[in-house]
């Protein structure tokens, strides 16, 4: 499966095998824009604001799908390593969701509605933590699904049209020539490293500690 060839990436350069092309992961990120809005409580024109966190020199960008086993099974790690970054003002987070699936582009979009009504950090992981979850019982995922497990947990969200931020989704994907997920880009002292699969997301995030 791909999820598991995912796990053995390592960093670049050079694209590893098994790894969706570059057009490939532009497409399904383009599918992001395609995606009817959805039903329910439209919160105005103004667009959400980007899962950006934090003011440390340090910029990182971590790239993942819903549907992605690594991606999943790396959260407790990760949002530990994260949470602690941002905290000593290390780093500047930036979370892209990058659909490797059709059904990922839904779970992006009300990310991004959970993030209109709360966009901190600690929000911003629990509902990536339901979202998760919710993606790996490979139920039918449908507005209704996600919207139901959001209010389960008592976590409020507000439709609008996310097109400009999935522009600057796109733009990131697109500069960080990224193709499979997990992906870490961290960019320090001008130089850019990208570390793909479980471990070496691990590994790069731990080295900035």
């Amino acid at each position: 499966m791909r999820e598991a060839r995912l796990n053995v990436h390592k960093k670049r350069p050079g694209v590893p095998a098994g790894a969706r092309g570059p057009a490939f992961a532009m497409g399904l990120a383009l599918a992001l824009l395609a995606w009817p809005l959805l039903a329910g409580h439209v919160a105005g024109e103004e667009p959400g604001a980007l899962p950006r966190y934090g003011a440390g020199a340090i910029q990182v960008r971590l790239y993942t799908d819903y549907f992605c086993g690594p991606c999943r099974s790396i959260e407790p790690a990760a949002e530990a390593l994260l949470r602690d970054l941002v905290k000593k003002k290390r780093i500047t987070l930036t979370l892209v969701d990058l659909p490797l699936t059709r059904h990922s582009v839904l779970y992006a979009r009300y990310f991004l509605y959970a993030l209109k009504e709360l966009n901190e950090l600690e929000h911003a992981l629990k509902v990536r933590r339901l979202l998760f979850d919710t993606a790996a019982t490979r139920e039918k995922s449908s507005p209704e699904r996600i919207e139901t497990a959001l209010r389960n947990k008592g976590i409020a969200f507000a439709s609008f049209d996310p097109r400009p931020l999935f522009d600057r989704y796109n733009e990131l994907i697109k500069e960080d020539n990224v193709h499979s997920t997990p992906t870490c880009v961290i960019v320090k002292g001008g130089k850019k490293e990208t570390f793909i699969g479980t471990d070496e997301v691990i590994k790069g995030l731990k080295g900035l500690s």
